[in-house]
């Protein structure tokens, strides 16, 4: 049902005017040009007033001279010729050319600027749009960059590729840890019954027979040794953990630690049967000259936590060493570095296992049964803190020979 809009002519009611709307373009069009003829005539004449007034005056003043000339012919009098003076307007043409060559360059330099400035904010703003997608999805990165960012999308690839490795490698370690934890907790239950079986023999028999008391006695002893040596290996974790290592350096005489070290292990070298052997080589002592080798071998180090390097390599040498076998350490200095080799005699380590050597919480035994090693720390501490020197440390295992290089920077 169509209703008809009308409009009365008595006072009181609303009335709606609808304007065609090409009137309505008409009339605004009609009005536009208007407006800007009117504002060119307007600048016209402020450009004529400024440029016969002020302009004009300014000319007059520095680029003409009047000369009063009076003809032959004429005896009434003479007139003023105007004549304008090249060579100055010469000069002005030029300082304007110049002036204006340089507000061009000026002006396209910033425009250049701020286009490339826009250009990289908006590039810029493109490949982090790009890289936030590409690491929070798993998605190929030809299926997220563009052509044209080939060389970012390769080495996106790479970095997401390397911490996929790194978490893969935190995940492995985080398992480790945990089964370390397990089976410490578990092996702790042993060696504590065996203590409280024996003391409660000890107890409930005082008049045992000596030799069956010394008996249980060492029983004993040995089950409380193995204890400690579990609760420190809870110790070792807990405090690898919390621990942050700071390096206090000093100059350091590598020669007297070595042999202050080798003293302090002497009698856990008598109770596995084993010895050490210090070497020291130079390239001073194979062109021939006489110099002690002890004496140049001075490197700048914290001589506290290179010590525990040093502790920790000779622990697994000896741990893993063949009964009544010598551990030879080399000394050698080169021109940028001291290196020092630990070489023992035992089991080859296979090269899956040697590649994960120095890796936290890696036990060479899985069985823990075994009292060779700890909880896996020994080897990754001597890596943190080799590489604090700005070293480094490597292992090597072939035909039953076991080496750790160690090469720290030289002092002199």
């Amino acid at each position: 049902m169509n209703i008809r809009n009308t409009s009365r002519q008595s006072g009181g009611a609303d009335t709606k005017l609808k304007v065609n709307p090409k009137i309505k373009r008409f009339a605004v069009t009609l009005l536009l040009i208007a407006g800007g003829l009117f504002l060119c005539q307007f600048v016209y004449v402020l450009l004529d007033y400024v440029m016969n007034g002020f302009v004009l005056d300014w000319f007059d003043r520095n680029y003409v001279y009047y000369e009063w000339v009076v003809p032959l012919e004429d005896n009434q009098g003479g007139y003023y010729s105007q004549h304008i003076v090249w060579w100055k307007v010469k000069n002005l043409v030029f300082k304007l050319f110049v002036g204006l060559a340089v507000f061009l360059i000026v002006a396209v330099r910033l425009i250049t600027i701020v286009y490339a400035s826009r250009q990289e904010r908006k590039c810029i703003q493109t490949t982090g749009h790009l890289i936030s997608d590409y690491m929070k999805h798993d998605r190929e990165v030809s299926e997220v960059f563009p052509e044209n960012y080939a060389s970012v999308s390769a080495q996106m690839a790479e970095i997401k590729a390397a911490i996929q490795r790194q978490e893969q490698l935190r995940k492995e370690e985080a398992g480790r840890k945990n089964d370390l934890i397990t089976y410490l907790a578990h092996d702790l239950k042993t060696p504590l019954t065996s203590v409280i079986g024996y003391l409660s023999l000890l107890d409930e028999a005082p008049d045992m027979p000596e030799p069956q008391k010394e008996k249980y006695v060492h029983i004993t002893l040995d089950k409380a040794l193995r204890l400690e040596k579990l609760i420190n290996e809870f110790f070792e974790i807990t405090r690898y953990n919390l621990q942050q290592i700071v390096l206090e350096k000093e100059s350091v005489d590598l020669a007297f630690m070595l042999v202050q070290m080798t003293d302090e292990f002497y009698p856990v070298l008598c109770a596995h049967g084993n010895t050490i052997r210090l070497e020291w080589q130079t390239e001073e002592e194979e062109s021939g000259e006489g110099r002690r080798a002890e004496d140049i071998f001075f490197i700048y180090a914290d001589p506290e936590k290179l010590a525990r390097v040093f502790n920790n390599i000779l622990k697994n040498a000896i741990a893993y060493s063949y009964p009544d076998t010598e551990i030879l350490v080399t000394c050698r200095a080169e021109k940028e570095y001291v290196s020092i080799t630990f070489s023992n005699r035992g089991k080859t380590i296979p090269p899956q296992k040697l590649d994960a050597i120095f890796e936290k919480f890696f036990r060479l035994d899985d069985a823990r049964t075994t009292n060779n090693g700890g909880a896996g720390l020994g080897l990754a501490i001597a890596k943190d803190i080799v590489m604090l020197h700005r070293g480094t440390i490597t292992a090597d295992s072939v035909d039953e020979v076991t080496t750790f290089t160690v090469k720290l920077p030289n002092l002199v």
